[in-house]
């Protein structure tokens, strides 16, 4: 009888804490700089990163004798 109890009382609390994770909470009001932000001006592409040639064949290996 002990056992059973114990082990209805668990899982009571595991369903309760499972309920209340998924519960919804308010959020904060994200905080926005005071100037809007400039739109088109990052500088995307242009730095050298991913533009080696990976995979490509390499030039021409000369023999040095």
């Amino acid at each position: 009888m002990k056992k059973t109890v114990l082990a209805l009382g668990a899982s009571l609390a595991l369903v309760t804490a499972a309920n209340a994770a998924d519960l919804p909470r308010r959020q904060p009001v994200p905080a926005y700089p005071a100037e809007q932000a400039p739109i088109g001006k990052m500088p995307i592409g242009k730095s050298p990163v991913g533009k080696a040639p990976i995979g490509k064949a390499p030039g021409p290996v000369a023999a040095r004798y």
